[in-house]
């Protein structure tokens, strides 16, 4: 019998058509509430819907059933068959709840609903961009036209300055189930640990430091807060790198921040021409007063050694002196004699007779001749 052959009054299943525009709602229960379904009723009523479309009637309809339930049955069996490729990984829930995960290749779970499969992939990077949008599939509705977005980009330093950040956040799956059932968004998580971490990093840091040389410290700071904060969140996340890709002043002050910067590097280069000076002039300083103090110990000990030379001999004399005294005299008086007239031209005449003589003699101009006759004879 065909499905038209009962009465337009009733459905397909022996039961009344729904009535009413609101798509099949049966109001008929108490309170305005539908019925609850009688499972034993749909299946009787079932059965005898399909009698009456095969009748048992010894041609062999029967065994036409069974063949058709059992394409039915092998058909659904055969739906639990999945293929895991290889960048992904199969997480197998029964009845909703978490059982097991398979790896790549062709798996099998019981067919729909008794089991459902997941595939993430978990090799794949992803990235998130925080502080500005290069464009993509998210759309991001406050940025400005360059791309930045200041509300995320905007963060204050250690030492009260206002920096602007852009910087990328690379990370994958590192547990499917944690990263299936413990995170709702995971996208938007790892966007808000990631701004927060770089906040803190960044409010104990000085400008100079982000601005400059302190980049790489700020990167690994900031990997190393996320990171913490997703494994206690159990993500199953794994942060892969964290690059900072700008930081600069914000646009309205940029000038400004240039010339302290300059007046900066202006009195850096000033401390270093100083410094440079001093390293120049405290050795030579130092080397100068060390050769003074040199030359007066050398000073010292030869006035010390020339005294007590004068001592030694003045003693020496005066213990010659004591033994003999007119001897002593004499000879003091003769090499006192020699060393007055050791320099000097002098003529010496012997005798009393000669006093007549020596007005009339040119005496000062005999040793001079005799200085040339010697010549001549050489």
């Amino acid at each position: 019998m065909a499905w038209g052959d009962k009465d337009n009054n009733q459905g397909p299943w022996g039961r009344p058509p729904a009535s009413g525009s609101g798509g099949g709602r049966n109001t008929g229960g108490p309170g305005g509430q539908p019925p609850k379904p009688d499972i034993d009723e749909m299946l009787r009523r079932g059965q005898e819907k399909l009698k009456e479309i095969f009748p048992n009637d010894g041609s062999g309809n029967g065994k036409a059933i069974s063949l058709i339930v059992a394409i039915i049955g092998l058909l659904w069996l055969s739906s639990g068959i999945y293929f895991v490729k290889a960048d992904e990984q199969g997480v197998v829930l029964r009845f909703g709840q978490y059982t097991r995960t398979t790896a790549s290749g062709l798996n099998y779970h019981l067919p729909y609903p008794i089991e459902s499969v997941r595939t993430p992939r978990v090799t794949a990077i992803n990235r998130m961009e925080i502080g500005f949008h290069s464009g993509g599939t998210t759309a991001r509705n406050n940025k400005n036209s360059d791309g930045s977005i200041p509300e995320e980009g905007l963060m204050l330093t250690g030492d009260e300055n206002i920096v602007d950040i852009n910087f990328e956040v690379q990370w994958k799956i590192s547990d499917a189930p944690n990263f299936l059932f413990n995170v709702r968004n995971p996208e938007d998580t790892v966007k808000a640990v990631s701004e927060s971490a770089m906040r803190e990093i960044i409010g104990k840091s000085l400008i100079a430091t982000v601005l400059a040389e302190g980049k790489s410290q700020v990167e690994l700071g900031a990997k190393k807060l996320i990171q913490e904060t997703l494994d206690s969140y159990k993500s199953g996340i794994e942060i892969v790198t964290v690059n900072l890709l700008k930081a600069d002043p914000p646009a309205q002050v940029i000038d400004a921040f240039r010339d302290v910067q300059t007046a900066r590097a202006d009195l850096e280069t000033s401390r270093n021409q100083a410094e440079a000076y001093r390293n120049d002039i405290i050795p030579k300083a130092r080397g100068s007063a060390q050769q003074m103090i040199l030359e007066a110990e050398g000073y010292k000990q030869e006035v010390i050694a020339r005294a007590e030379g004068e001592a030694s001999r003045f003693l020496a004399i005066y213990n010659e002196f004591r033994q003999a005294r007119d001897v002593t005299k004499k000879r003091m008086y003769l090499e006192t004699m020699e060393d007055i007239l050791q320099g000097m031209n002098k003529i010496i005449i012997e005798g009393k007779g000669s006093q007549g003589v020596v007005p009339y003699l040119p005496l000062p101009e005999l040793k001079p001749a005799k200085r040339d006759d010697a010549k001549e004879a050489k």
